[in-house]
């Protein structure tokens, strides 16, 4: 036995209720004349916080709107609410139907809305079946007034599933299901795997205390939205994270406009401190969007820090695999592109150190062309400068009292690179020239370093013997620095 997808419907596949849009469709049609008193309220309400029993009991209803009506009189009105609804079901949703139709699953639309309504709307994605409400229709070809079997709601859509699942020859314990409310949680905890999309504040309890995933169609999995409000974790930071935040810098943000209002795009910039994560959450903020940062493994194997990550937006990238600038090790990425959503990367790995810090020009590894090449999204460069002077290398925190006489940081976006998509080298030469080609000759073409500069970019603050020659002035350096205070 194989298992197979159901998906609920409002605030599921769709972001939010498809009530306003079917009830619209039928008033356009004449098969009603008025809104039903109350009715945007409770579909704000709905779109809000999810299902309510009011909801439920204006749903029970409408088999009552329906008879005497011959069982055709809603298709032109269905196929009207399709045009609208179909739009509006979100990129990683559509990206999921088809993972699971990769993986020999049918794909289920299981909701309370009535199945004579929402049957075009699923035949548009390409959904196999729909377990839905159906009204019951004479010999005559008219509709009752009676539901035909169950209410597809809480207990009667669990039961609703069950005896699909038991004709069909569907092992639940293999099944997926999504949906985000807390009366669908009988058919969340009847399958294997679960998923909360979406989720009221009472599902989103529950998912948290049975480890059930939670997921957003509207951002790549692991995203974190705070309840309620809907809001990523990384957009509630970037909103936070202003420069008042940051009294012992200053903050210079150029070509904010280079960065596309929306759609996907890769975002390519050079790493000189720890305090990059700093500047770039304020630069951000001044572009209006999120982006999904790639991060070493190590970093998201942290306890606690690597969830951090996870959930605003990190993607982790393990450079110990075999192929590290394969096509697998940016499915992630890829997918998160394909969503419409922003990958930014350093693709020097690490923050440079000791004369490598010094050199001019950038080298690193090969990723952002190669996920270029498999996207072909524009790749918008940065540059970053003066992070160094907040938070060198050598320190284990930034230097928050250093408030007279404060570094300036700069982030710069660049117009997109133009890129030839022939050879993965020469293209990441190209992003690595329009990256250093925002920088200032100082830090472009830097000075052979000082022995206390060059301290300033290791983690201790201490010179290796092997690398003090490449200091000006060596020799006499040597013996009036003590690096191990620098």
């Amino acid at each position: 036995m194989t298992g197979a997808a159901f998906f609920d419907l409002d605030r599921t596949l769709l972001p939010k209720a498809s009530g306003p849009a079917l009830s619209a469709a039928m008033r356009e049609t004449g098969v009603v004349s008025a809104r039903v008193p109350g009715e945007s309220l409770l579909f704000g309400y709905f779109n809000l916080l999810g299902e309510s029993l009011g909801s439920i009991a204006l749903a029970r209803q409408a088999v009552l709107v329906a008879r005497g009506r011959p069982a055709d009189a809603f298709d032109e009105a269905a196929e009207l609410a399709a045009d609208v609804l179909e739009p509006m079901v979100g990129p990683f949703a559509r990206m999921l139907i088809d993972e699971h139709h990769e993986a020999g699953r049918p794909v289920v639309l299981a909701t309370t809305t009535p199945e004579h309504l929402i049957l075009p709307f699923a035949e548009r994605l390409g959904i196999d079946y729909v377990i839905a409400t159906r009204y019951e229709v004479d010999d005559a070809g008219h509709f009752t007034g009676r539901n035909d079997g169950h209410f597809v709601w809480s207990l009667g859509k669990v039961a609703a599933v069950q005896e699909w699942a038991d004709e069909e020859g569907i092992d639940l314990e293999e099944s997926f299901a999504y949906s985000d409310s807390i009366y669908d949680a009988p058919l969340l905890k009847a399958v294997g795997h679960p998923g909360a999309v979406n989720p009221d504040p009472r599902l989103q309890a529950v998912a948290t205390v049975a480890r059930w995933p939670v997921l957003h169609f509207d951002a790549s999995p692991g995203v974190f939205k705070v309840p309620v409000w809907g809001v990523e974790l990384q957009r509630l930071i970037t909103m936070l994270a202003r420069p008042e935040v940051f009294p012992y810098a200053k903050f210079t943000v150029r070509g904010a406009e280079n960065v596309p209002g929306d759609g996907p795009a890769i975002i390519v910039g050079n790493h000189r401190s720890y305090f990059d994560v700093a500047a770039m959450l304020v630069a951000m903020g001044r572009t209006g969007r999120t982006a999904r940062f790639l991060g070493k493994k190590e970093l998201f194997d942290v306890p606690g820090l690597g969830s951090v990550f996870r959930a605003g937006g990190g993607i982790s990238v393990d450079r110990r695999q075999e192929d590290p600038d394969g096509p697998d090790a940016f499915a992630a990425a890829v997918r998160s592109l394909a969503g419409g959503e922003m990958v930014a990367m350093m693709p020097e790995g690490t923050i440079p150190r000791g004369i490598h810090f010094f050199e001019p020009g950038m080298a690193g590894f090969p990723g952002a062309a190669r996920l270029a090449h498999l996207s072909r999204v524009p790749v918008i460069p940065f540059a970053i400068t003066g992070t160094e002077k907040v938070w060198p290398r050598s320190s284990r925190v930034p230097r928050v009292l250093n408030l007279l006489d404060r570094p300036e940081v700069t982030v710069t976006f660049g117009e997109p690179v133009d890129l030839k998509y022939r050879s993965v080298p020469r293209d990441m030469e190209r992003i690595f020239d329009a990256i250093t080609g925002m920088l200032p000759d100082e830090v472009a073409n830097p000075s052979r370093p000082t022995l206390a500069e060059l301290a300033l970019t290791y983690p201790d603050g201490r010179v290796p013997d092997e690398d003090r020659w490449f200091a000006v002035d060596a020799d006499e350096d040597h013996e009036h620095v003590d690096t191990s205070e620098v």
